[in-house]
């Protein structure tokens, strides 16, 4: 409460854009419809520049350059710079340093710009609705932005780019399919409203509805209705505790539209360097998870003494399983220590290294589905804590 009192002054410029553009949504489209109707093609070009807009937020400004999850050619990163500024979301610059103090500060009413601990319509949109201090712009966290042609090409040409994206080529479509004011209306107004609230529910509603499968020391939710709305991004869980993952749905039939696009680009020459987070980490933070809730509903409880020594087992296991993790990758660093004059010397030292890799992976593979088990085990015994 104490965070309202005083109100910092209004953003006049987004005030008219998110309070005032909906509102003339609401009058204008409906009316226009019931007085001319709209086109088929003006439906089927709102929906092409609504997937445009968005995947450039979530493949370009999001995964690419707020997180490095990849790297990406130059006539990528344009397209992403052109159609991610048609979402009218602020510049990149601007956009993925404000994305990277989220994630250093995630849930700091001070320091986190949207915060969820401030409230579900603060987090969506009221943030970027006055001047608070967490807005204030500091791109000491984005040297490698300020050193971006591309980037720095686009937040200096902001204004223009936008206004084409969102005003000139939605009615140069229209005047080819005579209805200018048709498309103006659904690929100009109604496409952008939609694009800008399936993007905030990942600030808003993302860090309040779901699931967390991998971590609890933040508010973050996965919710695969959201990845459905938001092109991939609603496995907000598994975002947050592992932010440089290109992935957002690690599984094959996770909806993540962002992670095939990205993949197809890798294909195709345009993407490279695509970052995964080793299966290990991920079912290790699984386990953690499991485990500190079985033990948090164990303290809340008298059960049997079977079920408490399963549990005992199942952390001694888990522990077990840690130290064999940290072993094999102190044995690998050690194998890769020292550099060999000699050509012969390394020959064998690169011999040596495919021979430790090879090791090292199928010792990995073990330890993964020691885990995998695991989780299945710990999933039983969760379900006979709540029965008891």
């Amino acid at each position: 409460m104490s965070i309202e009192k005083n109100l910092p002054p209004l953003y006049r410029l987004n005030v008219v854009i998110f309070i005032g553009l909906p509102i003339i949504a609401l009058f204008a489209i409906p009316a226009w419809g019931i007085y001319q109707g709209y086109s088929g093609w003006a439906w089927i070009w709102g929906v092409i520049f609504l997937y445009l807009n968005g995947l450039s937020i979530t493949g370009g400004f999001h995964r690419l350059w707020a997180h490095r999850s990849y790297k990406a050619s130059t006539p990528l990163k344009i397209f992403y710079a052109l159609w991610g500024a048609g979402a009218l979301q602020n510049s990149i610059l601007i956009w993925a340093s404000d994305h990277r103090r989220h994630h250093r500060y995630v849930d700091d009413n001070e320091r986190d710009p949207y915060s969820a601990g401030r409230g579900l319509w603060f987090s969506h949109i009221g943030w970027m609705l006055r001047d608070y201090p967490t807005n204030e712009q500091d791109f000491s966290n984005a040297q490698d932005l300020l050193d971006d042609p591309i980037v720095m090409w686009q937040h200096n040409n902001y204004v223009a780019i936008t206004a084409v994206m969102n005003i000139v080529l939605p009615l140069l479509l229209g005047f080819a399919y005579g209805d200018p004011i048709g498309f103006l209306l659904i690929v100009g107004l109604l496409r952008l409203l939609v694009n800008h609230h399936t993007t905030f529910f990942i600030n808003s509603l993302a860090h309040y509805w779901g699931s967390q499968p991998y971590t609890d020391e933040n508010s973050a939710r996965d919710n695969t209705l959201l990845a459905v709305l938001t092109y991939g991004e609603g496995y907000h869980n598994y975002h947050h505790i592992f932010q440089t993952d290109y992935r957002n749905g690690i599984r094959w039939y996770q909806w993540d539209p962002t992670k095939w696009l990205i993949s197809l680009c890798s294909w195709l020459g345009l993407a490279s360097d695509l970052k995964r987070v080793p299966n290990f980490k991920i079912q290790r933070a699984k386990v953690a998870m499991q485990l500190k809730r079985a033990q948090a509903t164990l303290s809340n409880k008298t059960v049997a003494e079977p079920l408490r020594e399963s549990l005992e087992r199942e952390l001694q296991l888990f522990s077990e399983s840690l130290a064999r993790w940290k072993q094999l990758q102190a044995e690998r660093y050690e194998a890769r220590v020292g550099e060999l004059g000699s050509a012969l010397e390394e020959k064998k030292q690169e011999l040596q290294d495919k021979w430790d890799q090879a090791r090292f992976r199928s010792c990995l593979k073990g330890l993964e589905y020691s885990l995998k088990l695991q989780c299945g085990r710990l999933n039983l015994l969760q379900a006979q804590l709540q029965a008891a």
